[in-house]
């Protein structure tokens, strides 16, 4: 994988044409782009295809979470929109994510992955909800548990990479958030760590969003981060 390939970008608009102006300027020098729900909640699919015809890659990021059935028929929806990568959130159980899985196959989806522990939540917040385990405690049970089930990666912290690797072995794909270069503001994440310190540990795939989208350079600041990445 090229350097350049591991950035996605994750945008944080609502309005197509600087979304598909961005993914113009950036084609070609990141990976994709992270479309989250508040960019498809405005624009839905056909704000995604608009990206898409630009040929940018998307990680289309909508965290499904609901029953079984429910959420194979919007993976299978998903589908529909030439998305590279979806996810679904992995405390939604096992059954939900053996059917992601194989929805995504029957849809044709290179990748379907899981959440685990959202990036912007620390300890006191999952003991907030009832959740007492350590965070790298529970990270790791649901990866495994996202593997057993047949998907084929996870969206994790990249504190988490080093024990998920031990746990899921080398080719079970990382996407990690919450990746700030050490030049950029920290922002609303709480675990956070800098794009090379993330490949080193294990990433495969990078979320950079602010560092990116809120430069006076977007293009400059994309390929300062990409040769950061060059020989790892």
């Amino acid at each position: 994988m090229k350097a350049y390939e591991r950035i996605y970008v994750a945008l944080d608009t609502t309005d197509v044409d600087y979304a598909v102006d961005l993914a113009a300027k950036l084609k070609g020098l990141v990976g994709g782009m992270k479309v989250g729900k508040e960019f498809f909640t405005a624009n839905g699919p056909q704000g995604v295809a608009a990206i898409t015809a630009v040929g940018m890659p998307i990680f289309l990021d909508l965290k499904f979470h609901d029953i079984p059935n429910t959420v194979a028929g919007a993976i299978r929806a998903s589908g529909k929109t030439g998305a590279s990568i979806v996810n679904v959130h992995a405390q939604g159980g096992p059954e939900m994510l053996r059917q992601a899985a194989v929805a995504g196959k029957e849809a044709g989806i290179p990748l379907t992955i899981a959440v685990t522990v959202l990036t912007a939540l620390d300890q006191e917040d999952l003991s907030a909800i009832g959740v007492n385990a350590p965070i790298e405690e529970q990270v790791v049970r649901l990866a495994k548990l996202t593997q057993d089930c047949g998907l084929g990666g996870v969206v994790c912290s990249a504190k988490e990479i080093g024990p998920i690797r031990a746990a899921c072995g080398p080719d079970f794909k990382l996407i990690v958030p919450g990746i700030r270069p050490a030049w950029a503001a920290k922002g609303d994440q709480k675990r956070v760590m800098t794009p090379r310190d993330a490949v080193l540990a294990g990433a495969d795939v990078l979320v950079i969003g602010r560092p990116i989208t809120q430069a006076k350079d977007p293009v400059e600041a994309a390929q300062k981060i990409a040769e950061e990445l060059e020989g790892l």
